[in-house]
């Protein structure tokens, strides 16, 4: 084509575009006509009024009884709490949080939502991007705080008495959070599970609550990476976690004082205050019961993982928003996850017994493990084989050797 005939043509269309750009685009409705019906028609306004009625049912719908919603609002509200304008009457805080967890405990949609509430899609995504903000702001120092030493202390004696782990201060594991496809994002979110993802670096105690979590890593990178990336693995390779000093356990003095530590499976390093198993599958008898008693003070972590995404089942779905709306739902749901299990913890009896009786399947044994790549100092090396000398002798259990 001759230049000058090419140059013509490109003006013309870069006309046309700014042309249709400086049009302005008039809405049929300020509010759509079917959006005016919400306080008769909108599903808080009918459905969950009714479900008030039926406390299963509403634990059902919002994941939560009737009180711990009423509850939550009381803490919540006057983060979201919205004034009214001349042009329209701002929803409400209660029907806010509604929202919110009706998609957490969900993932439906924003449209879906949309139109069960009768409320604008744009409406819906800001509306769970600001109440799951509200929610972790108005939380995380009752149901999360960053624990002190006497605090670790505490989370120590619980698993020696729950998971007979003594100098156990927390199960550490990571989960990816599946995401749809960030714009111009790459590999950075691929995973090796061949999604998207973000992950959820966590370590749990003795009763399967989060105590720290960090969201928002790269589904690309390992668990082992996600942890060094971390401000929590910053703080565990600076020592400054404020962490109970070593010490002695009682009946197995002649082995000295031992250090506290994280249990994690084999995708993390072997640290001063971090245990993995031993790698491989062939192994002693010695080194097999070992793993499996690392195995099973780890499983808490598996287990908050999956009660995490059996209460809130937008982890089953693939989260439709941006990472940063993802980032901000995840963290929602492990402080209500915390929220929701104190309660159950507050009303269980004390001094029930722990069941200790693991299962004594050989293979399971055997199979624990996989092999790893993480490289160790002779120290920390030294430290896992006192322990599994431990395991073996002072702290073995009564069906170790049905093992």
């Amino acid at each position: 084509m001759d230049p000058v005939v090419a140059r013509m043509v490109l003006v013309q269309v870069a006309g046309a575009l700014v042309h249709r750009r400086g049009k302005q685009v008039h809405r049929r409705w300020w509010v759509h006509p079917i959006l005016r019906t919400r306080n008769q028609r909108g599903e808080y306004h009918a459905l969950v009024q009714e479900l008030r009625l039926d406390a299963l049912l509403f634990h059902q719908y919002f994941r939560m009884p009737p009180d711990y919603f009423d509850e939550l609002l009381g803490k919540v509200g006057p983060l979201i709490t919205m004034a009214d304008t001349r042009f329209r009457s701002a929803i409400g805080p209660a029907e806010r949080l509604a929202i919110c967890l009706r998609y957490l405990a969900t993932g439906d949609s924003f449209h879906t939502i949309g139109f069960s509430y009768r409320v604008g899609t744009s409406s819906v995504c800001r509306i769970v991007r600001e109440v799951a903000s509200a929610i972790w702001t108005a939380l995380v120092e009752e149901e999360m705080s960053v624990p002190k030493r006497a605090d670790w202390s505490t989370m120590a004696e619980q698993f020696e008495w729950r998971w007979n782990f003594p100098n156990c201060i927390g199960a550490i594991d990571g989960k990816h959070v599946v995401i749809q496809a960030p714009g111009n994002s790459g590999s950075l979110y691929y995973n090796y599970k061949g999604t998207f993802s973000l992950v959820l670096l966590a370590v749990v105690d003795a009763d399967y609550l989060f105590r720290v979590v960090d969201v928002g890593g790269y589904g690309r990178t390992s668990d082992s990476g996600s942890l060094r990336n971390s401000a929590f693995g910053e703080a565990l390779r600076d020592g400054t976690l404020d962490l109970p000093p070593a010490r002695v356990i009682s009946g197995a003095e002649q082995r000295g004082p031992l250090p506290h530590v994280f249990v994690g499976d084999e995708a993390f390093p072997l640290m001063t205050h971090l245990l993995r198993p031993f790698p491989g599958q062939h192994h002693t008898q010695e080194k097999r019961v070992f793993n499996y008693r690392l195995s099973r003070a780890r499983l808490v972590v598996e287990c908050a993982f999956g009660i995490l995404a059996s209460r809130w089942r937008m982890y089953r779905r693939v989260i439709g928003t941006s990472p940063e709306v993802a980032e901000v739902c995840v963290r929602a749901t492990c402080v209500l996850h915390n929220f929701l299990e104190r309660k159950k913890l507050q009303g269980r009896r004390r001094g029930v017994e722990p069941n200790i009786e693991p299962s004594t399947d050989p293979e399971a044994l055997r199979d624990a493990p996989r092999m790893g790549s993480n490289n160790a100092s002779r120290l920390t090396i030294q430290m896992r084989e006192a322990y599994c000398a431990f395991f073996n002798e002072e702290g073995a259990v009564p069906w170790q050797p049905r093992a």
